[in-house]
Order: structure tokens, then sequence, then C-alpha cells
């Protein structure tokens, strides 16, 4: 059977880190050559099999180049001179990240809720309450 959880994986191809990462196998292959620290391992043929840490490289890296705007020469100097800042930013913008995934997917869940819904769910625990609540014994 195949293991399909990509946190159990050993190594990934270049391909399935461009696709996590939205770029272009060439892009992967660019940053290796401006980046020391982005070294994965090769396999036979030269095929390239990313590591865990690989892979948190590259999110660094896009992080910082993409989504903050930094230039090369920049993001350079921040690995080299606080990497383990720059990561531990990361890190935090990737928590938040999925946070606001999951806050917004809560809302839509909520906003799905029609008035009419709402109302009859109101009604149904009502019924509900007046199921459980005790009767008092006649004649007390």
């Amino acid at each position: 059977m195949l293991n399909t959880d990509k946190k159990l994986k050993l190594y990934y191809s270049i391909g399935e880190v461009a696709q996590m990462l939205g770029v272009s196998e060439t892009l992967l292959r660019f940053w290796e050559k401006k980046f020391p620290q982005l070294n994965p391992k090769r396999a036979g043929r030269d095929i390239r099999q990313y590591r865990q840490e690989d892979v948190e490289t590259a999110k660094m890296i896009y992080h910082l180049v993409k989504e903050r705007g930094m230039t090369l020469d920049g993001a350079q100097r921040r690995l080299r001179n606080n990497g383990e800042s720059a990561q531990r930013n990361y890190e935090v913008v990737d928590r938040l990240k999925t946070i606001r995934e999951e806050l917004v997917s809560m809302r839509n869940a909520l906003d799905a809720f029609t008035y009419n819904e709402v109302e009859a769910l109101k009604e149904n625990i009502e019924k509900l309450k007046e199921k459980t609540t005790p009767t008092s014994p006649i004649g007390s």
C-alpha cells in the first residue's frame, strides 16, 4: 500500500517540493545555486531527493523572497546571519496562516446557516429541554 501521509515521507522529489510551494522546478534549482543551505541529496542519475529539512529551508526561502519581498542577496544575508531568527519568524507566520485558514473555514461553515435553519435549531433545542425537564409529582 502506498503511503500518502507527507509527514512520514523521508524524501520528496523536486516536483513534489515545487508543487508544495507553488513554484517551478527551475526556480528550486536556481535557489540551490544561490543558497548553500538548500542542498538536497543526489541519488542515481543526479535525481534530487529533498529531506524534510530541505523542504523547510525551501519554504523559508520562499517566505523571505516571495512573501516578504526580499532580494536574493537580502535573503542570503538573513539566512547566513540570523538563520535561527528567520526560522522562528517563518514558523510563527506559518502557524498564523494555519490558524487563519481554520478561522476562515469556521466562518464559512457558520455563514452557511440560514436564518430559518437557526430558528429551527432553536426550536429543536427548546423541545429537547421540555422533554428532559423533570415534572413535579402531583399532590406535593
